[in-house]
């Protein structure tokens, strides 16, 4: 296995916010991105009392080559989880919240609902917490968005995931423009609404292309942006094909600042969710 270089070393996870934190998620029965992606920050997330929800399962209707979340039929919804996510949030006491999902494309509207529902129970329970969503692609239905902006979570954040040229290899069932055209469906429908996206590098990406995506993206009108190094999650995902250095995160973070985008994390350890409160400082 290729050996990571030295930057990217993380402490393994301890402490009692950590095991509090999987403790609650074992006995709720709820999953986060954070452990189906295997995330490099999750030790630290975890020990400062904070986590990314993953809701509709954790078994995933498509298969892309990066990611470590289970490829499969997905299980039937779980009736009570908005609730379940809601009630945690409360106990865990956060001020911010991402809610995520995976991508299901066996729903009619790929669970955008449950993603409006969850919203609306943490609404109820935790007046005072931000919510931050990061939606799957919904296929671009714009009746599954408007769901999605009529529940009004603080920022709504859709991955753009990787360069367009590698879309056919590593994303082969999504679509560069129509990911696009998801983050444009939402700032038409609602303004003023903080968008987000984000990509990795390391796959085999060129700095032209990275450029090239970062103005798309500002074209799309996206407000934040996240650029993180590719980490293969086991043998048989899509190999590293370079690991760029903390100095060269910091240029790309330089670069989209220039284009106009409004807060950027760039770095070897960024994820999309990474820092995320940081953004509506």
């Amino acid at each position: 296995m290729r050996r990571h270089p030295d930057w990217l070393k993380v402490r393994i996870g301890g402490g009692e916010n950590f095991s509090k934190i999987k403790t609650l998620l074992r006995s709720a029965k709820l999953h986060t991105i954070c452990e189906e992606a295997k995330c490099p920050n999750i030790a630290e997330c975890f020990g400062n009392g904070t986590a990314v929800f993953l809701i509709l399962g954790n078994v995933c209707t498509r298969d892309c080559r990066y990611c470590n979340v289970a490829y499969g039929t997905p299980d039937r919804l779980n009736p009570n989880e908005p609730r379940d996510v809601a009630e945690s949030v409360r106990i865990l006491g956060l001020k911010y919240v991402v809610i995520t999902s995976v991508t299901r494309d066996d729903l009619t509207d790929g669970g955008a609902g449950v993603f409006s529902d969850t919203i609306k129970e943490i609404r109820i329970l935790n007046e005072i917490c931000k919510i931050e969503v990061l939606i799957p692609d919904f296929q671009a239905d714009l009746g599954a968005i408007q769901k999605i902006v009529d529940a009004a979570p603080d920022v709504i954040n859709h991955n753009i995931e990787v360069v367009e040229e590698l879309f056919p290899v590593i994303r082969p069932q999504g679509n560069y423009q129509r990911s696009l055209d998801v983050l444009r469906a939402v700032k038409r429908k609602n303004r003023s609404i903080p968008t987000k996206s984000g990509f990795m590098v390391g796959l085999g990406e060129t700095i032209e292309q990275i450029h090239a995506t970062l103005r798309d993206l500002k074209d799309a009108e996206v407000d934040f942006v996240t650029i993180g190094q590719y980490l293969q999650p086991t043998r048989t995902h899509a190999e590293v094909k370079r690991y760029y250095t903390p100095e060269e995160f910091s240029e790309m973070k330089t670069a989209a600042l220039r284009m106009g985008f409004l807060h950027v994390e760039s770095g070897p350890l960024v994820r999309s969710s990474y820092h995320a409160e940081n953004a509506l400082l």
